[in-house]
């Protein structure tokens, strides 16, 4: 992988550390950083201005054990196939691969059914996950929103790599599509979350007593997200 640096020069470090990784410059240190990207499942390596090769390569060599463990740490990449059971907007769900149907996808009980080739499952129950939480997280904003007062104008789902939420200053609100995967009172929170930053644009006191009205569980939400968030990146 090869990316311009600030100083225009491009190097590709890859093949010298034996894994694939992203480099890319830093914005202000001066100093080389690790990061693992966890959706992508690779480490991330942030370059300052002025910085060889060399020096890159002897860095992640220096840092390889606490990259490989931290990949390690990673959950099992998951597949939504037939037979797979996970959460979703907090109900146990099972899917069931009916091929010879022609409904698309839709929730019978416990079981999410899935019409057509197998090759496409996957993929077909991603895109009525989004399209279900594109529904339930605007229903869910707006009834909190109007609980504050405060105007939404709307709701997208992204396939974001670390922030499961955000709130723009024009009262649109973004959120993971993963979080649908999340228990019901971490989706509850992270709703609060994002629909309080619709009346306090900071993490002041003032904003928590308006997450802890919209969401008296937030701190159960929070906790969970900060320990157990990751394993949402388990389905590509």
């Amino acid at each position: 992988m090869k990316i311009t640096l600030l100083t225009g020069k491009t190097f590709d470090i890859s093949e010298a550390v034996g894994m694939d990784i992203k480099v890319v410059p830093a914005r202000s240190s001066r100093k080389l950083t690790l990061k693992i990207d966890e959706k992508e499942r690779v480490p991330v390596l942030s370059v300052p201005r002025f910085c060889s090769r060399k020096h890159a390569v002897e860095f992640v060599n220096e840092h390889m054990d606490w990259i490989i463990k931290s990949l390690n740490k990673l959950p099992e990449v998951r597949y939504f196939e037939n037979g797979e059971t996970f959460l979703l907007f907090g109900q146990n769900v099972t899917v069931k691969h009916c091929p010879e149907a022609r409904r698309g996808v839709w929730l019978e009980n416990d079981f999410l059914c899935v019409s057509g080739a197998e090759e496409f499952v996957h993929r077909r129950v991603k895109d009525y996950i989004k399209k279900q939480a594109a529904e339930r997280f605007y229903a869910q904003s707006y009834e909190m929103a109007q609980q504050i007062g405060c105007k939404l104008i709307g709701v997208s789902i992204k396939d974001t790599k670390s922030r499961w939420g955000s709130c723009s200053t024009l009262n649109h609100i973004n959120y993971s599509w993963r979080i649908a995967l999340a228990p019901d009172y971490v989706i509850d929170y992270l709703m609060a979350h994002e629909v309080s930053h619709l009346k306090h644009h900071d993490h002041s006191d003032e904003f928590w007593a308006c997450v802890a009205t919209l969401c008296p569980e937030w701190s159960r939400g929070r906790i969970w997200l900060k320990r157990q968030g990751k394993t949402l990146y388990a389905y590509k």
